[in-house]
């Protein structure tokens, strides 16, 4: 006999996720056009935080969610990348080269030069580490990450031709040919674009085989093998794809603070980025911006009322993970998973 003690339980509705992904961006654009339009070029520049942040959620989601790898070493690729803008500008307003020997490699402030570098050397250095930390799993793998971002980061700190534990300033913004880079619109439509070609690609290598076979070595890289597809040269390539993404967002960070120094290094850096998968939604497409979104939000009108605003974001991220397992993307959806 059916219970009839209690009411059916009803499913909640589900919104496609599609619908979710659109209005996101279109708060993303709207924000920056009403700030502009009032004046407040201030919460212009906070958009076009929201947004490389966004970026380098997206790099590290490529790893974290797509592939299961919980990198603690990200913030690696992300500082590399700022410091190759800063060091570049900075020798290009010197007239000095960044390297005399042994090949001369002369300084530039074009956004199309260093942006393409930034990546490059975001992704070599992701090789390099990705070839010894996907030999381990699990804990080992976030530590051995980890340990090779403080690496890199008290490399920085000894380097005081370029600042040391002071950082190096960028006194002039790089420049993008035929536009005002130093225009607050400007800068974000090229952070925006930068976010879009990231979600573009991401979706595009999710979707092809290389995706289905990176979800494969995420998930059963035995059955992978058996196939006939070693899992680590796929798990490489995404893992050297997500430090370059993350690379291209140090250098535009670094343009839009005008700034860059050894905390972009930090571990702290890295533990933000998995904050903001978290909080959007780990494996979705979209949770990189949303999660970028609300902790831009949190962090802006929290820490208007308190120095302690850390607390609140905690008690959030504590609450996604527990009662909310697909993020925001899922909470606005209908898809979170409560188990």
């Amino acid at each position: 006999m059916a219970d009839i003690s209690s009411p059916p339980r009803v499913a909640p509705r589900q919104v496609p996720e599609v619908w979710v992904n659109a209005g996101l961006l279109g708060v993303l654009l709207a924000w920056p056009l009403l700030a502009a339009a009032a004046g407040e070029g201030w919460y212009v520049s906070l958009a076009s935080r929201a947004a490389i942040l966004a970026l380098a959620g997206v790099g590290l989601n490529l790893a974290l969610g797509y592939g299961g790898m919980v990198s603690l070493g990200h913030a690696a690729f992300f500082g590399l990348g700022g410091y190759v803008a800063g060091i570049s500008a900075n020798a290009a307003l010197m007239g000095e080269p960044v390297l005399s020997a042994p090949v001369l490699v002369a300084g530039t402030d074009l956004m199309p030069v260093i942006w393409p570098v930034a990546m490059a050397v975001s992704a070599v250095a992701a090789l390099a580490i990705g070839v010894i930390s996907l030999r381990t799993a699990g804990v080992y793998f976030i530590m051995i990450t980890l340990a090779f971002a403080q690496m890199v980061y008290y490399f920085a700190i000894s380097w005081p031709e370029y600042g040391g534990e002071d950082g190096l300033p960028i006194y002039v913004r790089n420049r993008m040919p035929g536009l005002d880079t130093t225009d607050p619109l400007t800068f974000f439509a090229l952070a925006f674009g930068c976010l879009a070609v990231a979600l573009w690609l991401s979706r595009t290598l999710v979707h092809a085989r290389f995706g289905r076979a990176l979800e494969c070595a995420r998930m059963n890289p035995g059955r992978l093998a058996a196939l006939g597809i070693a899992p680590l040269p796929v798990k490489l390539a995404a893992f050297v794809v997500s430090g370059a993404i993350t690379g291209l967002a140090g250098a535009l960070y670094a343009d839009l603070n005008g700034f860059v120094s050894p905390a972009m290094l930090g571990w702290h850096m890295s533990g933000e980025l998995i904050v903001f998968v978290l909080l959007g939604g780990v494996g979705r497409l979209f949770g990189p911006v949303a999660g970028a979104m609300l902790f831009i939000l949190l962090e802006t009108f929290l820490g208007g009322l308190t120095e302690h605003w850390q607390l609140g974001l905690g008690l959030v991220l504590l609450g996604v993970v527990l009662f909310a397992r697909g993020g925001l993307i899922g909470i606005l959806t209908g898809t979170a998973r409560h188990d």
